[in-house]
């Protein structure tokens, strides 16, 4: 059996991205409709919409977590949400906010803007830093006085492109700018007083929420339930008193799953073959290999947890495309570790015993974390 075989085999077990009806499509359209450069294919329901409607106010509203097929099991079929879901589409790979909230920013996949996940390895640094806070992984300590993420792999946003051109108007709102909001509905209320500034207007909101919330409790909880339900009431609040000619399009980065942890330092052997910590993401695992101890890596892995997750070299998951189309970024092969654990159980792994132990997180290739939905909430008229 050839290389390109055994990869196609191994990927069976997954859910794969699909990059042309996904998140970076979603963007993708956006960035037509406001007349920026498009890299690749567009939602051709968004653009039909687009055109026949030509809403002055577009607004994009993301709720981390909020997976399609969480919205069906906690909210039901006859929730507002889901009775508005045009269809669901894709997350990115890994399937995490890092990676998946930068693909809505810019409408690039996370292979050509690099924000590939929670944890990333900075070879020139020679750190592993928690990309949005800058902190050396696990601990409290910067790991330089800039944002190493924004060095190295810096951005213009879709808003910011489109405020810059001057033509038509942008505002990105969320928890972690200049344009945060104290709770929804503050932030409904950011989102209703930022419209009709000119005659064509996107407003892409982030929120949190209910990420946040299941990672603590599990998508099973009272709590969740009760954040879903909330989400729910106040979206068909804002729709019945949005704005005329507005589109309203409610989106997640990812969906979530209940899990069980793995900790490696439990594993005495496999432990001992590691060049130092583990990156990227407990369900999307990167490994660095101490010299000459590869196959004892591999072996030590797959007796202890091939039910649980699939085993790739760095060379098979860049050949997968699993991390999607384009021009690599010049410092993605620099993040990568040796070897990639991928994720099809309910299992996470940790380094050691630190930080927080989530009831549920993402970042696998299952359902449940990879289809995220498209919620579409017209109030135009066709032009």
């Amino acid at each position: 059996m050839n290389n390109k075989r055994k990869e196609v085999d191994k990927m069976d077990k997954f859910i794969l991205p699909e990059y042309d009806n996904s998140i970076v499509s979603l963007a993708s359209s956006i960035r037509r409709y406001f007349e920026l450069d498009v890299y690749h294919n567009t939602l051709s329901d968004i653009d039909k919409i687009l055109e026949e409607y030509k809403p002055k106010n577009v607004v994009v509203i993301l709720f981390d977590g909020m997976g399609s097929r969480l919205i069906k099991k906690i909210l039901g079929e006859n929730s507002f949400l889901y009775r508005n879901m045009l269809k669901e589409i894709s997350s990115v790979v890994p399937a995490t906010t890092t990676a998946s909230t930068t693909s809505m920013l810019t409408g690039l996949t996370p292979v050509e803007h690099g924000w590939l996940a929670w944890d990333l390895y900075f070879k020139k640094e020679d750190k592993i830093v928690t990309m949005f806070t800058n902190k050396i992984k696990d601990t409290d300590i910067d790991a330089d006085s800039v944002s190493l993420a924004r060095k190295y792999f810096p951005y213009k946003d879709i808003c910011e492109l489109i405020n810059e051109d001057g033509k038509h108007y942008a505002k990105l709102i969320a928890s972690f700018n200049e344009n945060k909001y104290e709770d929804i509905d503050d932030m409904i209320s950011k989102i209703k007083s930022s419209l009709n500034v000119k005659d064509k207007n996107y407003i892409y909101v982030y929120n949190p929420e209910p990420d946040t919330t299941m990672h603590i409790t599990g998508i099973d909880s009272k709590e969740t339930r009760d954040y879903f339900e909330l989400i729910n009431k106040k979206v068909e609040e804002l729709y019945n008193t949005i704005s005329d000619d507005t589109l309203l399009i409610v989106v997640a980065d990812h969906g979530h799953i209940n899990c069980d942890t793995i900790i490696l330092e439990d594993y005495k052997d496999i432990f001992d073959t590691l060049d130092g910590d583990t990156f990227f993401e407990g369900r999307l695992c990167s490994f660095k290999i101490k010299d000459g101890r590869e196959e004892e890596f591999v072996y030590l892995f797959n007796k202890y947890f091939s039910d649980y997750f699939v085993l790739m070299t760095k060379e098979e998951l860049i050949n997968s495309k699993l991390l999607g189309n384009g021009t690599e970024h010049k410092y993605f092969r620099d993040s990568l570790g040796d070897y990639f654990a991928l994720a099809y159980s309910n299992k996470y792994f940790k380094y050691r015993n630190v930080g927080h132990i989530h009831k549920s997180t993402h970042a696998g290739l299952t359902e449940v974390e990879m289809k995220i939905p498209l919620i579409v909430l017209n109030k135009c008229k066709k032009k």
